[in-house]
């Protein structure tokens, strides 16, 4: 498969970065290290250029219903300016992706959908759209995105935008002017739980949003930061990766996504993943650190002490805050309680761990 780039390829390059095929894409691993990096997102500010994520615009008097459809979180309840963290279940009790919905007004909506997932996400919802005909634009080619976060994040965006996107509370957005690039939408989300924000760009003046940010942030210490240390952030927070964590296999009550999953309205799939909340689930996603010395990785078997199979790891990492290993893992809900003592099987070593409470790491503000 022919690998895309994203507008700012040559940059990244030209910076040392590591580029490697991730989802479709040719992506910045790592420009120092993973480490150096993640450590500069916890405690100072890095500029991560997301641009291979995918965004869709729905419009029109039908585009509450058909989200209100083809989401499992209920649409409704957003206002302009606000936004929702949700999922689409495909039909068959699995998630066909996980998503970020906007609210731009009352027949307007933004959504943000994983790279990997583009096409698959659009051709899904293009297809229940046939009952409703909102008007669906794929703006994904021509939107660069990049995420500022770290705890110094703040004070760079508060050199650049108009004041009030500094006081921005979680999960909403507004627009403003970076420099001499007009208009542009900056939500308060991320992936890293360092707080921060996301910034959409138009692919012509990507470069110069680019470099305006990393300017602002020379006396912050902002750096660069590649998908290596994007990773071990999520999951220090205990974030979802679709195709690692959630995927088309599993379902929202299982990944403990309950909370986005709001039975007051029909959507896709309700009837089955109202009947798994009462009657329980056969897996459970859990977050789980090692006591033992070790690394876990996914598809590493999860195991009581005598050896019985009881789940797989599905995410795994060595903390670079913690310095310990951490994971997530489906396992038999008997063994899901928070303290649990459970087994990891490294390369033939059974290791002791405890099921964890998530987020590992403290939420940044």
């Amino acid at each position: 498969m022919l690998l895309q780039r994203i507008p700012l390829h040559d940059k990244h390059v030209a910076l040392g970065a590591k580029v490697v095929p991730f989802a479709g894409f040719e992506m910045p691993v790592r420009y120092s290290s993973d480490i150096e990096e993640h450590n500069a997102v916890r405690n100072a500010v890095g500029l991560f250029d997301v641009s291979h994520m995918g965004e869709f615009l729905i419009e029109g008097p039908k585009a509450l219903d058909l989200l209100q459809w083809v989401t499992s979180n209920d649409v409704s309840k957003l206002t302009d300016g606000k936004i929702q963290y949700s999922c689409l279940p495909n039909g068959k009790g699995g998630i066909v992706d996980d998503l970020l919905v906007y609210r731009l007004g009352a027949e307007k909506y933004f959504l943000v959908v994983n790279a990997s997932n583009i096409q698959k996400d659009w051709d899904w919802i293009s297809i229940q759209n046939q009952k409703f005909n909102a008007k669906m634009t794929n703006l994904s080619e021509g939107l660069a995105l990049f995420a500022l976060q770290g705890p110094r994040a703040v004070d760079v965006i508060k050199k650049l935008a108009r004041k009030e996107i500094a006081d921005l509370e979680y999960y909403t957005f507004a627009t403003s002017d970076i420099g001499e690039v007009k208009d542009l939408m900056i939500s308060a989300t991320g992936y890293t739980g360092a707080g921060g924000f996301e910034i959409y760009v138009p692919n012509a003046s990507a470069a110069k949003v680019w470099d305006a940010l990393m300017d602002a942030g020379n006396e912050f210490g902002i750096q660069p930061i590649g998908l290596g240390a994007r990773d071990t952030l999520r999951l220090e927070m205990g974030y979802c990766l679709y195709g690692n964590d959630i995927d088309d296999q599993t379902s929202p009550i299982e990944a403990g996504l309950s909370w986005v999953t709001k039975f007051s309205k029909d959507f896709i799939d309700k009837a089955v993943l109202l009947a798994q909340k009462e009657k329980g689930v056969s897996r459970k996603l859990v977050a789980f650190e090692l006591i033992d010395r070790g690394i876990p990785r996914s598809h590493y078997v999860v195991c009581t002490a005598d050896g019985n199979k009881i789940g797989e790891v599905t995410s795994g990492t060595q903390s670079p805050t913690l310095s310990k290993g951490i994971g997530m893992a489906y396992i038999s809900p008997e063994y899901s309680q928070v303290g649990t003592e459970i087994y990891i099987d490294i390369r033939g070593k059974l290791l002791k761990a405890k099921v964890a409470k998530l987020p590992f790491v403290s939420k940044g503000v």
